[in-house]
């Protein structure tokens, strides 16, 4: 007796298309990150919804009296390469941290 051959769901999904702007924001705090690193600290892009940028202070920047002026200078570089408002929008956690 013959089963009848069960239907997949297929395996990769297409991934919704990226916000164009991402490639201009990675490109911004990448050009920044190499300062931060030196002192101990980096920053994360971890995306973009309508105008609000979020990403990661780490290192020593999490804990540092300045990270909000870092915050604020990378915001300006972003705006600044964007031609448009965005509000970076800082998040709290370790990487793949589940809450």
């Amino acid at each position: 007796m013959l089963l009848p051959t069960p239907i997949s769901e297929p395996t990769d999904p297409v991934a919704p298309a990226e916000d164009p702007r991402a490639s201009v924001i990675r490109d911004a705090i990448a050009e920044i990150r190499s300062a931060l690193q030196r002192d101990g600290g980096d920053c994360e892009f971890l995306g973009i919804d309508g105008d609000t940028v979020r990403v990661r202070l780490a290192g020593a920047c999490v804990m540092c009296r300045l990270s909000s002026a870092t915050l604020e200078g990378i915001q300006a570089r972003v705006v600044e390469r964007l031609g448009t408002f965005v509000r970076l929008v800082p998040v709290m956690g370790r990487p793949g941290a589940s809450h």
